[in-house]
């Protein structure tokens, strides 16, 4: 009977059309070498970037501008800014200081001040980033609040580029943010970069892969700047981003060791521009 059942389905065309699993969805890189899948978010600005604008680590399209930068810390030690200018990085994203991850006390990077003195002495454009270890908005807050601070020592022009907010997880010892939710990372995320807005200064959010596409609520972060760490042969991440950290293994003169190299993406304006 099923058999008989079959074959007048199949005779009739009235058989079940197969379901596509993945209707609506898109395959992205993982960061681990393999693809995944994800649902995009509505309202959301997709990465018009693709491996042929990229040859040899060099940006060979036509509807960007590109910057050289570099991201530095107290890790990278003393830093000789003038050799730095003279390698060709137009840009340098600094950390200003961190939340620890286990009792969770705010600290200032050690090397904060001489870096951003060296940097604008050397005529490199500074953005400034903030480690964060928050678990709640109060605790994101307070550590924009600490960040500011510290800049009130600097001329108000100092900082040009925007103020980041990094939270990252850890996943090599027990951290103090085990198990947060997305929610509660965008919250945080959303409660630091308004902080920063209020204050005057542009914002933004640093993220890699894991956090773009599984915690943050991109749709409610549209308003803020993007730097994205991908580290590829160009900058795949789905979304839209305006920094891109492409190795925490590069090399500049001035310092000793790895250094973290980004780029930064100025549109440039088409004579056809509204």
């Amino acid at each position: 009977m099923l058999l008989a059942a079959a074959v007048l389905s199949s005779l009739c065309g009235c058989s079940k059309k197969a379901t596509d699993p993945y209707e609506g969805m898109v395959q992205v890189e993982s960061g681990f070498g393999n693809l995944i899948w994800i649902t995009p978010y509505e309202g959301v600005a997709v990465n018009d970037l693709s491996a042929e604008d990229f040859a040899d680590g060099r940006y060979i399209g036509d509807a960007y501008e590109v910057k050289m930068g570099i991201d530095v810390s107290e890790y990278q030690s003393s830093i000789d800014w003038g050799a730095v200018a003279s390698d060709g990085i137009d840009f340098a994203i600094i950390r200003a200081g961190y939340r620890g991850y286990s009792a969770g006390g705010l600290f200032t990077d050690a090397y904060f001040d001489g870096n951003i003195k060296g940097a604008a002495e050397n005529g490199i454009d500074i953005g400034i980033y903030f480690f964060s270890q928050a678990t709640n908005p109060a605790e994101a807050e307070e550590e924009a609040e600490y960040l500011l601070s510290l800049l009130k020592n600097y001329p108000s022009d100092t900082v040009s580029l925007p103020i980041f907010y990094d939270w990252e997880s850890i996943d090599t010892d027990e951290a103090r943010t085990d198990g947060i939710s997305g929610e509660t990372i965008t919250e945080c995320a959303l409660a630091f970069t308004g902080k920063i807005e209020e204050a005057g200064y542009e914002s933004g959010v640093y993220a890699y892969r894991k956090l773009g596409y599984f915690s943050y609520d991109l749709p409610r972060m549209t308003h803020l700047k993007w730097w994205v760490a991908t580290l590829s042969d160009y900058p795949d991440f789905y979304y839209k981003h305006d920094f891109w950290q492409y190795s925490i293994t590069g090399s500049v003169a001035g310092i000793e060791g790895d250094v973290d190299r980004n780029m930064l993406f100025i549109p440039r304006v088409t004579e056809n521009a509204e």
